[in-house]
């Protein structure tokens, strides 16, 4: 079988599955008696429900909360069990102790979304990496007339690895080279393993392994989903929480922007105060050039009439011959009188238009005057705002969309650990890409979710796990020539009591 024929095999188990699933109505809402408060982790609310009994509910399915009270309902998903407790992650927090709130499972849409990953991986191959997934055929479905049983142990090491042992802890001291290794060549990893204990344990042998290399931890490993436990193996996981990440970079993204914002409302407050100063600066200039026009006028006026004064005062000691002179240029006493009315009353005239423009002078001063501490503080802000790339630029910047974004947050993370549901059931994961991927325990996994994970995987996969763990093939099974892993499926749960399955349990 080809691997496009797999893919859309399991496509249909799956969707097989969840006609079985809405026959038995396994989305019946229930009630419960209590829900528990944990902790909350940026914007994710963990809580603890008590389930009645003969209730369950499958892992990592979505779920929808109706508080008793008016609250609003709140979407999660199952997140797994933990001292006879069933964890749930919420978007939105409904209180500390929340008493008979009402749980509407979505079982239905956790199969259907599923089923349209692998349907789509069959009928788009070209919007999904499948080269490496093709290695992994041999592994889901050996082809019978394969004389060797060890012929699909031929592929290239170097696309597909596998890591068998009984032993965890020798499997993994193998696979912490490989890691580094893999590290070293700047590849970005995605590890996988069967559940949220297990994923917490992988990722607390990576953060050693990474210690041990020399290598930052926090910078290059995430856990995609919160940790079950807070510590493992000296490790401390919320550090290393995915989401506790993101909600430290967007909150300084926040903060810097929050800042941002006011140095840019300062600015466009001080923009238009001192360009009215300048405006104001302006008229101050041409009325001070006014002012020293007329008084330059005044001055000369002043003169001609001190002149004036002085020949009139002379003009009895002045000889007849000069006198003649004088009346000849039309300079004798009674004209200079009369010049010297006319140059009063210029004077006069200059003397209104100086005292006019002194009281103008006199309002535009304060209008023009810059405070002591206003220009440096505006051309800081002008300096800052024109390293960023101007006003233009900056309110691009702060226009941006407020919310998170998953995908260009997880685009920068080098390794990220998640659970195998994860990658089939969350829309991120669609558009995301990595160079490697690491399956620990990979024979407890349902063949349908390695497939969805191998979907975005570019260069090699990495299976490790005891092959002990594979399940046998049924002997009345028509399709006998597929693999162990045919038989896994996802883990769904269709009700208390036991119910006929379309496919096998993990």
């Amino acid at each position: 079988m080809k691997l496009l024929d797999l893919l859309a095999y399991y496509g249909n188990q799956l969707n097989e599955e969840r006609e079985t699933a809405m026959v038995h109505r396994v989305d019946a809402p229930f009630e419960i008696p209590r829900a528990r408060h944990i902790r909350t982790v940026g914007s994710l609310h963990l809580y603890a429900v008590e389930l009645p009994e003969g209730k369950s509910l499958v892992p990592d399915a979505p779920v929808t909360i109706l508080p008793a009270s008016d609250l609003d309902p709140t979407e999660g998903y199952v997140f797994g069990r933990q001292d006879q407790e069933t964890l749930i992650l919420t978007v939105d927090a409904f209180g500390q102790i929340v008493e008979n709130c009402t749980v509407i499972p979505d079982t239905l849409g956790y199969l259907e979304t599923a089923s349209n990953r692998l349907s789509e991986m069959a009928s788009k191959p070209e919007s999904f990496t499948l080269g490496p997934a093709e290695r992994l055929v041999p592994w889901l479905d050996p082809d019978p007339s394969t004389a060797d049983p060890h012929a699909r142990d031929t592929i290239s090491a170097t696309v597909l690895t596998t890591v068998w042992g009984e032993e965890q802890a020798a499997r993994w001291t193998k696979l912490g080279p490989l890691l580094v290794e893999q590290i070293r060549k700047n590849k970005r990893i995605l590890m996988l393993a069967p559940d949220h204990e297990a994923t917490d344990k992988l990722t607390s042998l990576m953060a050693r392994t990474l210690r041990n290399a020399a290598l930052p931890i926090k910078s290059l490993l995430s856990r995609y989903e919160l940790p079950l436990c807070e510590e493992a193996g000296g490790v401390l996981l919320s550090e290393l929480s995915f989401e506790n990440h993101m909600h430290q970079f967007y909150a300084k993204a926040n903060a810097n922007k929050t800042a941002l914002r006011k140095k840019y409302d300062r600015f466009r407050e001080l923009t238009p105060i001192l360009a009215y100063k300048r405006d104001r600066q302006k008229d101050l200039n041409e009325v001070k050039l006014l002012e020293w026009r007329l008084l330059t006028e005044v001055s000369e006026f002043q003169g001609k009439i001190k002149h004036i004064d002085t020949i009139v005062a002379e003009y009895e000691a002045t000889p007849i011959w000069k006198r003649l002179a004088m009346q000849t240029a039309g300079k004798n006493v009674k004209t200079l009188g009369e010049y010297r009315l006319l140059y009063e009353q210029k004077l006069q005239a200059l003397m209104k238009e100086v005292e006019i423009a002194q009281n103008r002078i006199r309002e535009l001063t304060p209008e023009a005057t810059i405070p002591k501490d206003l220009r440096p503080e505006y051309d800081e802000l002008k300096e800052e705002i024109s390293r960023l790339g101007g006003t233009k630029k900056i309110r691009e910047m702060l226009s941006a969309g407020e919310g998170t974004n998953r995908q260009a947050f997880i685009q920068n993370k080098r390794i990220l650990a998640t659970t195998p549901e994860r990658i089939i059931h969350d829309p991120v994961f669609k558009r995301v890409r990595f160079d490697v991927l690491l399956i620990d325990d990979a024979p407890k996994i349902p063949a349908p979710l390695i497939l969805a994970a191998a979907g975005i995987t570019r260069e090699r996969i990495i299976l490790s796990g005891d092959t002990q763990d594979l399940l046998p093939l049924p002997s009345g099974d028509s399709r006998a020539g597929l693999g162990q892993w045919r038989q896994h499926c996802l883990p769904t749960q269709l009700g208390s009591e036991p119910q006929p399955s379309i496919v096998g349990q993990a």
